[in-house]
């Protein structure tokens, strides 16, 4: 793997198989869910930073997501994703990433025509994680999720106007929900993206299957990516460690 390329690789296999990572030239990308921050212990997180950029690997990170919200209408759901946010920072002082993907918590069922709302709450708590990704040096990545368009993630990131904040585009995600063409999705944020997250699916679920097992045209989006952000990030989001390597045997025929 080459610099640009990252692989979804969950923190215990990493722990337990890092000899593996690097003798692969994996660069990881590392999810950090609740049960993994409540539980890690800094000094081998630091072990494990030293031996990846020893070898020349580079990481991302993938801040927790699971029940958060940073636009929450309730103040203590925004308290706990800020501080679950901040705990995703303290692993990142560590482990130095180029980038923390985090997920924006908006849906249209929830919040209907209250955008403003969401975004208001959402701006107050990406201020404040924005402070520190900066003295890091950690770009935050916002990701789409239920979005069926990009008017939300678009005003986010337009606010901010920051390096610091950027897309991270996930075009299985987007096959699941959207309401407008791809093309038209990177006419909004191509400029933005920092990463991007590559897995095929049906359109259906999230598959989370290698690129040529579902329907998306990747043809369509490598060529997007190449004209919109040819110097993201690219993620491969494998689930299993069979479906990483067709993955990384899929891929190859869009590098360069």
């Amino acid at each position: 793997m080459n610099n640009r390329l990252f692989a979804h690789i969950p923190y215990k296999f990493l722990r337990e198989n890092l000899s593996l990572v690097i003798e692969r030239r994996i660069n990881p990308e590392v999810p950090f869910p609740c049960e993994v921050l409540d539980t890690l212990i800094p000094e081998e997180l630091a072990a494990i930073a030293d031996g990846l950029a020893g070898n020349g690997l580079r990481t991302t990170i993938h801040g927790p997501f699971m029940d958060l919200n940073p636009g929450s209408v309730e103040p203590l759901l925004r308290e706990a994703t800020l501080r679950r946010f901040h705990q995703a920072l303290d692993a990142a002082a560590i482990l130095k990433p180029q980038i923390m993907v985090l997920h924006p918590g908006y849906d249209k069922w929830r919040y209907g025509e209250s955008q403003d709302t969401w975004l208001g709450h959402a701006m107050d708590t990406f201020r404040a994680v924005l402070e520190r990704a900066e003295k890091i040096g950690c770009v935050i990545a916002v990701e789409n999720i239920f979005e069926e368009e990009p008017s939300t993630l678009r005003a986010l990131l337009e606010t901010f106007d920051s390096p610091f904040v950027r897309h991270c585009f996930d075009v299985g995600h987007w096959n699941m929900f959207n309401k407008v063409g791809m093309e038209e999705w990177f006419a909004e944020l191509g400029g933005y993206i920092a990463e991007t997250h590559i897995h095929d699916n049906f359109g259906i679920k999230d598959d989370h299957a290698p690129i040529g097992e579902g329907t998306i045209d990747f043809e369509l989006f490598f060529s997007l990516m190449e004209r919109y952000a040819p110097g993201a990030a690219w993620t491969i989001e494998a689930h299993s460690r069979e479906a990483l390597e067709r993955a990384l045997v899929a891929i190859e025929k869009y590098r360069h």
